[in-house]
């Protein structure tokens, strides 16, 4: 098998494509919770609005970590692996973890769990929204 070897103005437009992608999936995400945030509220009352916040914020914040975190080795030129690219899924499930029994430990008897998953799963599947407006 050969390598293939880019030019540094490939390479700079391959890491922009890439950025934006990111950016696109934060965004979606963030989009998603605010929706998602909203509906809870509307039907739900305020408890569910803060239990479906909660539950997308679980998601978003280690997601944006790892995010920021591939951007910094995007733009420090350092290649890309697989073993990196695993690391970072795995702090990202772990943060989420974290922060749900962060959550439970704190507001336990108050989340309202219906809200709290819907708004996990939601953010969870913000790329779906790429695919429906073809920005993935």
């Amino acid at each position: 098998m050969e390598t293939v070897t880019l030019s540094s103005e490939e390479r700079a437009r391959m890491n922009i494509q890439a950025a934006k992608g990111l950016r696109n999936i934060l965004v979606a995400q963030l989009i998603l919770l605010m929706i998602i945030t909203c509906l809870a509220g509307l039907f739900g009352g305020w408890m569910s609005m803060l239990s479906a916040f909660a539950g997308g914020m679980a998601y978003v914040l280690p997601s944006t970590f790892v995010i920021v975190r591939m951007l910094i080795r995007l733009f420090a030129n350092t290649n890309a692996s697989a073993g990196a690219l695993f690391i970072a899924e795995a702090i990202k499930i772990a943060g989420t973890i974290v922060l749900l029994l962060l959550f439970v430990k704190l507001a336990g008897s108050l989340i309202v769990w219906p809200a709290l998953l819907l708004g996990l799963i939601s953010v969870m599947k913000g790329y779906v929204l790429l695919l429906i407006f073809n920005k993935l």
